[in-house]
């Protein structure tokens, strides 16, 4: 009988040792587990990045959208406070005065930016937010938020991206001439990212995104210290 416990003991004891790293993962990563998840989406202007998020957002509306601020006028159908945030010049100065931005950038002649204040409360809560934003800003993103998640939706081929703008009927020749020619630039960068989804289809393409994000709230840093009874029983308690 005494050997048996004593031979459990050792049993214990190595599986204690080989389990230490663990605990101290356990001890260190409770934070990361509770906090939220940031994915910034950017891609080239007509690769087709608001459908596949619209897509994405009424599949999963657990999902929260980081509403930007923009000084370029609305499009059809875009409502103030869903799509952006409108505003005049002059407020969006305020707003750099005040360093509210988490980001911001000039694009295609108007200034795009994300408040810092909205992306912390959202992940302090846990949740899961997306932000839209060109390649600068994505990187800027990363720079105040180091743990954000960065994907680039690609269009098939240059012509597919040409069809598309030119179908929308959004915007002017002398714009879509300029969204062109910035594509390439656009394009270069999508390297640097952390996934790439190609845009074949909207509904696949918003599918690949919502795979992302689980496999990213599967990494063992946030599943670990969720798993308690395994924890306390390496502890011994």
């Amino acid at each position: 009988m005494v050997s048996t416990v004593s031979g459990e003991h050792r049993v214990y004891k190595v599986f204690r040792l080989m389990c230490d790293p663990v605990i101290r993962r356990w001890n260190v990563e409770t934070k990361q587990q509770n906090q939220g998840l940031l994915i910034v989406v950017s891609a080239p202007s007509g690769a087709g990045k608001t459908s596949i998020l619209s897509e994405l957002f009424e599949k999963h509306p657990e999902l929260i959208f980081s509403v930007s601020v923009t000084t370029r006028p609305p499009r059809k159908g875009e409502v103030d406070g869903v799509d952006y945030h409108f505003v005049t010049n002059d407020v969006f100065d305020r707003y750099v005065k005040n360093e509210a931005f988490a980001e911001w950038a000039v694009v295609h002649g108007e200034r795009y930016g994300t408040l810092k204040e909205y992306v912390r409360k959202a992940l302090d809560a846990g949740k899961t937010i997306i932000l839209d934003t060109d390649t600068v800003g994505a990187f800027n993103i990363r720079g105040s938020f180091p743990d954000a998640i960065l994907i680039f939706i690609a269009p098939p081929s240059p012509e597919e991206l040409s069809e598309r703008l030119r179908n929308r009927n959004t915007e002017s020749d002398d714009i879509i001439e300029r969204r062109l020619r910035a594509a390439p630039r656009e394009m270069a960068s999508m390297s640097k990212y952390d996934y790439i989804v190609l845009n074949n289809t909207i509904c696949v393409a918003a599918d690949n995104i919502h795979s992302i994000i689980l496999a990213e709230k599967s990494r063992s840093g946030r599943i670990i210290s969720t798993l308690t009874p395994w924890r306390d029983y390496i502890n011994g308690t």
